[in-house]
This record gives C-alpha cells, sequence and structure tokens, in this order.
C-alpha cells in the first residue's frame, strides 16, 4: 500500500473502514458562506452550537432526513425558529416511508416546526460581507434565514480506491458475506476485508434480484466490524457471517424512534400497536408477503419481538394480537419512493457477488 506521503507500508490483512462524509451544498460559493454548516465531526457540531448558542433569527435546514430532523428538534428545544426544506413529501420518508412519515410531519409541526415539503433549495443567498442572509426555493418562494444546516446525505470515501482492481465504485466497495473485498472479475480477495458505511454486502434476509446492502448506521459498523476483525484473525478460515439485522435509532421532538430491519425495502406497513393518540406506536413493514423490518416511537420495549418476526421472515402481516392492537390488521402502502425518484435509496444496489 502507498501512502500520500509516498511510503509504502506492507501488510498481511487490510481491513477498508474509510466511511463516509458529508455530503456538501453543491455551489463551492455559496456553501462557504458564513452560516452555512454541515454536520458530520465533533468538530462540525462544536462549531454549529457556537453558533445556535448565539440566537440566530432563523435557522434553515435542508434536508428532512435522520440529521436534518434531530437538528430541528435541538433548534426547537433552545427556542429558535426552524425550516424544514425537505424534496419529498415527508421528513424521513426516505427512512420511514410516507405512511409514517405523515406522523412525523404532524408531530413536528405541533413542536412548532415549519415544513416546506416536495420543494427544494435551489440558492443560498448571501449579503456583500458573505454572511448567508436567506434562500430561494423551488417553487418561487424565498425564505429568510442566517443558519443553513446542510443535510443532503453522506458521500462514501472510496476515491481513492477507484484506480485499483477492486469492485468498487461511488455506492461503496463490494464484499462477501464473510466481509472480504471482492475484485473487478467478481472473485474474493483473501486479505483484503471492508466494514462499516463503505461497505456492499449480500444479506440472506434481502437478497432480492441479487442485491447488496449498504447501511450508514453505528450499529452495523460496530458489528461487521468485529466480525470482520474475528475472519481476519481467524487461524483456521473459520469464518462467521455478517447477517447483523439493520438497526438504528433516533431521538427528536421528545421521540425516541427505534428499527429492527429494513423498512427500505418493503411494500406495506400496519401500526400493529399504538396508545395515548400515537404518541406511542410500532410499526411492521411487509414485502411479498413477509415482515421485513419494525419500527417503534416511545415503545422500544416492544422491538425484541418484532426482531423475531423479522430475523425468522415471519408472515406478513403478522399474527400480534396484542391488546393495544387494531380491531382489523389494515396494512397500507409504506409510501416508499418509486425507482428513479431522486430520494429513492432502499439501502439495496442492484449487483452481484460470488460466494466462496
Amino acid at each position: 500500500m502507498l501512502l500520500a506521503n509516498g511510503r509504502a507500508v506492507d501488510f498481511d490483512y487490510l481491513l477498508i473502514a474509510t466511511g463516509t462524509r458529508a455530503r456538501p451544498w453543491p455551489d463551492a460559493g455559496e456553501a462557504a458562506l458564513d452560516g452555512v454548516f454541515a454536520v458530520r465531526t465533533r468538530d462540525d457540531a462544536c462549531k454549529l452550537a457556537a453558533r445556535l448558542a448565539a440566537r440566530p433569527r432563523h435557522v434553515l435546514v435542508v434536508g428532512g432526513g435522520f440529521i436534518g430532523c434531530e437538528v430541528a428538534s435541538e433548534c426547537r428545544d433552545l427556542g429558535l425558529e426552524v425550516t424544514i426544506v425537505e424534496r419529498g413529501p415527508t421528513p424521513l420518508g426516505g427512512a420511514l416511508g410516507s405512511t409514517i412519515g405523515q406522523i412525523v410531519a404532524e408531530h413536528q409541526r405541533t413542536h412548532g416546526v415549519q415544513l416546506r415539503l416536495g420543494t427544494v433549495v435551489t440558492t443560498l443567498e448571501g449579503t456583500p460581507d458573505n454572511r448567508l442572509c436567506g434562500a430561494q426555493l423551488s417553487d418561487g418562494s424565498a425564505l429568510e434565514a442566517d443558519v443553513a444546516i446542510i443535510a443532503l446525505g453522506a458521500i462514501r470515501n472510496v476515491e481513492w480506491l477507484l484506480s485499483t482492481d477492486l469492485s468498487v465504485d461511488e455506492r461503496g466497495l463490494e464484499c462477501d458475506t464473510y466481509c472480504r473485498a471482492i475484485d473487478s472479475q467478481g472473485e474474493v480477495v483473501e486479505n483484503v476485508f471492508v466494514a462499516g458505511d463503505v461497505a456492499r454486502w449480500p444479506h440472506p434476509l434481502y437478497a432480492y434480484d441479487n442485491q447488496l446492502l449498504a447501511v450508514e448506521h453505528w450499529g452495523n459498523a460496530v458489528a461487521q466490524a468485529a466480525t470482520a476483525a474475528h475472519n481476519m484473525l481467524s487461524p483456521s478460515f473459520e469464518y462467521r457471517k455478517h447477517t447483523t439485522l439493520p438497526a438504528f435509532w433516533s431521538s427528536q421532538f421528545g421521540l425516541n424512534i427505534k428499527s429492527v430491519g429494513l423498512p427500505t425495502v418493503a411494500e406495506q406497513v400496519l401500526i400493529t400497536q399504538s396508545s395515548f393518540g400515537m404518541r406511542r406506536f410500532t410499526a411492521v413493514y411487509g414485502r411479498q408477503g413477509r415482515t421485513v423490518a419494525a419500527v417503534s416511537f416511545n415503545a422500544g420495549q416492544t422491538l425484541p419481538f418484532y426482531h423475531a418476526l423479522v430475523e425468522h421472515a415471519a408472515p406478513f402481516p403478522p399474527a400480534v394480537h396484542a391488546a393495544d392492537g387494531p380491531a382489523e390488521a389494515q396494512p397500507m402502502p409504506a409510501g416508499f419512493p418509486a425507482r428513479g425518484h431522486p430520494k429513492y435509496d432502499t439501502g439495496m444496489e442492484p449487483d452481484t457477488v460470488s460466494q466462496p
């Protein structure tokens, strides 16, 4: 391996875990305006916290995913005026679908968030001294803002690998279920392993059309790194497969949101348990007649039960028979963006992978 300083380093085994970085605002001049922030690193968070402590008049959040919604929640906790501009029909629609996203939207409005949905920011505007002062939107309207938080997702750190013989592109680096890298010919590279946000791999529960999983959540990075480390150090090639179910959690607007499985591949969703006027509920996602994921709002104690349903590919809709369940199971469309939509992202990539 050749380092940036020209030094060559030999290795017996290599783990590639270069992760992702925040997707920047596409116009470099506008991105450089004083008041425009991205949130990825601790330094990013510290700089933003200092600016929010200075009591800006209005905060613009560009993007209604998890980062955007969590930052908006913090702004409202600080008593700041905040607007989320989101391309899709609801916040968190790309992660949870628009059916559950509508519940999120109602909750955010109750907490004072201004939502501009089905809209994108086209231009960030600055003053003559290069301070952010507002934004132009795709519907022809304008917003005043002295802070803008860019929450447009992540870019995988793979540029340094594009000239290698590994199977890699902007979607990430392909590996098998044992976390071993795949080369451009579809063959396993025995001494190069991959883990975390940069990896794409096959999962037995989500083997639709030979697609590969790409998960950008902390829990997966930890679990996949543990699998890769075991396999790299296994003296007798007693490899483990990385089959951990994707899972994530988020705290925002007084909600503790937890998920297990892969909601984004679902066709339908069913709210199986609910109470306190939908301030506490659990929803289950289905695809092709089987349960593929579950998400809870302020009801994390229910997830172990649903984890087992997902892990065993239980029929959908599942027979829960909960005391706080609906009288009749009536699944609804999950409401994920269709293929080709700018927000379409199942967390899976069409591809093939060689198996040992």
